[in-house]
């Protein structure tokens, strides 16, 4: 049988159905519909037939492709089955394994465990500033230097921290490598001091009493959309962090129980997480429901009401309060609510699970789990009363003699009057 040339395989184009172009002994080139074309192997091993894959045409040449069978040839003569051989994750180094491939696959082993947020940004990461310099570098090749030298380009760009991140990952990636036996040990090791230091950095955030009253007694001033004016008061109740608040459903609140249960999916740790909701978030949710109810999220985006309010939102409502980006962010209601607590003298467990704080300790994290609910609940609603109290103060503080004062802590929220409300609560 004739063998396959470089241009029968750059002409190859895709049909209706999968086709197969033969390159002799076992190895040829399959041609999906897609238009993708894949690098097989066919034998046999034990009287049962099986395949593997070799790679993916035009990443793996024709010359690599040949290289890989005959490495997987080698492995049937001394006995040992090639399929069987990579689900064990046991298997011979492969010269050609580039640095891409194998950080592609270490990513779709961890894909499942990830937030899907967290897994895109950092295969961003790699494919705007790592694989561009090292990706088609066979990894057992691939020198300290090299990545160091891709690394200080993202350095020199000023984002220090996206640099020491993509050393983190690179890092994960060649330990991956070195246990499927690609490379003999990890070299990004060596590179720790190799960049710049990080300046510590804090998100900012206000824990003077007085200041958080008036920030409270400002967000119910606030006169933009009530949906964005809902999701300011909610979220120093929750203190939870920007986007799983953004990404609130409805059927997530159970105002039987009083909880919102966050699904896994959703999660930093890929844990549910239960936040305990206090009178007051209640009275929030409540007041909003009949306005949003009818759909998934709690808080809709104004353009597309079929999705989520975006990441800007709460910033952006914050500085149109007059707050600056170095004083206040939707992620600071965390770090406010974390100091005054642990002021206070909460439980430091308790905080800490109600801010999904990862407990690396697996006994110590399903105690703080089971047995910790309890405590979290008066502390929430604990934390609210406080809130309200603060509110309460700042406001007598500000307020004119004779000036109506505002909502008690234990007053509900006024209704709020909106147009074609209504029409909305209607079947």
């Amino acid at each position: 049988m004739a063998k396959l040339t470089h241009i029968e395989v750059e002409s190859a184009k895709p049909r209706e159905k999968p086709y197969r172009m033969f390159d002799g002994q076992g190895m040829y080139l399959e041609v999906q519909p897609t238009g993708s074309r894949w690098w097989r192997f066919k034998y046999r091993f034990g009287g049962k037939e099986s395949r593997i894959s070799l790679g993916t045409y035009p990443k793996t040449s024709l010359k690599v492709a040949r290289e890989r069978c005959d490495q997987a040839k080698q492995q049937l003569q001394r006995g040992i089955d090639p399929a069987a051989s990579r689900k064990s994750g046991v298997r011979e180094p492969m010269p050609y394994d580039t640095f891409e491939e194998v950080a592609r696959e270490w990513f779709a082993l961890h894909l499942a465990r990830w937030v899907a947020s967290h897994s895109s940004r950092n295969m961003r990461r790699l494919e705007l500033y790592i694989f561009p310099w090292i990706g088609l570098r066979p990894i057992c090749q691939l020198r300290p230097i090299e990545l160091l030298s891709a690394l200080r380009r993202v350095e020199s760009r000023g984002i220090n921290e996206t640099a020491h991140r993509l050393l983190q990952i690179c890092g994960q990636i060649m330990r991956y490598a070195v246990a499927t036996s690609r490379v003999e040990r990890d070299f990004t090791r060596d590179l720790v001091g190799a960049l710049a230091p990080v300046p510590e950095r804090h998100y900012p955030t206000i824990t003077d009493p007085h200041e958080i009253g008036l920030l409270l007694l400002t967000i119910e001033e606030y006169n933009g959309s009530f949906v964005t004016k809902s999701a300011l008061r909610l979220a120093p109740l929750v203190f939870v962090r920007p986007g799983e608040l953004r990404r609130a459903e409805w059927p997530e609140f159970n105002f039987e129980t009083n909880e919102w249960r966050i699904p896994p999916a959703r999660m930093k740790r890929r844990m549910q997480h239960i936040v305990p909701l206090s009178r007051q978030a209640i009275a929030v949710l409540k007041e909003l429901y009949p306005l949003t109810g009818g759909q998934r999220y709690v808080f809709p985006a104004v353009a597309n009401p079929s999705s989520h309010m975006s990441d800007n939102t709460i910033n952006a409502a914050l500085r149109r309060l007059g707050y600056a980006r170095t004083e206040l962010t939707g992620h600071s209601f965390r770090s406010m609510a974390s100091t005054l607590l642990n002021e206070q003298g909460w439980n430091p467990d308790a905080i800490e699970r109600q801010l999904a704080h990862a407990e690396r300790n697996t006994i110590r994290a399903a105690y703080n789990y089971a047995e910790l609910l309890p405590e979290r609940r008066r502390m929430m609603q604990a934390w609210a009363d406080h809130l309200d109290q603060l509110r309460e103060d700042a406001a007598k503080s500000a307020r004119p003699a004779g000036a109506p004062k505002t909502r008690s802590p234990n007053e509900p929220y006024a209704p709020f009057s909106v147009p074609g409300l209504t029409r909305l609560m209607e079947p």
